[in-house]
């Protein structure tokens, strides 16, 4: 009888251990001030290399810009790192949070974000990102 008490208790911290990785990790939040018109620079980098990661949704605030706003997300692909995505938006004319991952994305490395401003305007200003992710 104690053996499958045993057994059956090992089950249920198993589940138990795949069950509270739902709730999720704790978010990650901050923001970047760069000279956004000047180059390309990094917003946020997200993950860790080796790492499995469900990436819930990651947002970026760019009330703080005026010009048109190149985001670039990137990936590393067989230890590479590959340009996923790119779009273009008008500061002025969308909403001041953009939705950048709005779904499931998973990863066991670093995805980086990235924006480009075509405004000198832009330079010094602050960008906030927020992301959660699901540990796998």
């Amino acid at each position: 009888m104690s053996l499958l008490i045993n057994v059956n208790s090992g089950i249920l911290s198993q589940i138990k251990d795949q069950t509270d990785k739902l709730a999720g990790l704790a978010p990650v939040a901050g923001s970047a001030t760069q000279d956004w018109q000047t180059a390309e620079a990094d917003v946020v980098s997200v993950g860790e290399a080796g790492v499995s990661n469900k990436i819930q949704d990651l947002s970026l605030n760019v009330s703080n810009l005026v010009g048109v706003l190149i985001i670039r997300l990137y990936k590393n692909i067989n230890g590479v790192e590959r340009k996923l995505y790119e779009q273009s938006f008008n500061a002025a004319a969308e909403p001041p949070g953009l939705p950048i991952i709005n779904g499931t994305w998973a990863t066991h490395d670093v995805i980086r974000v990235s924006l480009q401003s075509d405004n000198a305007a832009d330079n010094g200003q602050t960008v906030d990102y927020d992301c959660l992710l699901e540990a796998m």
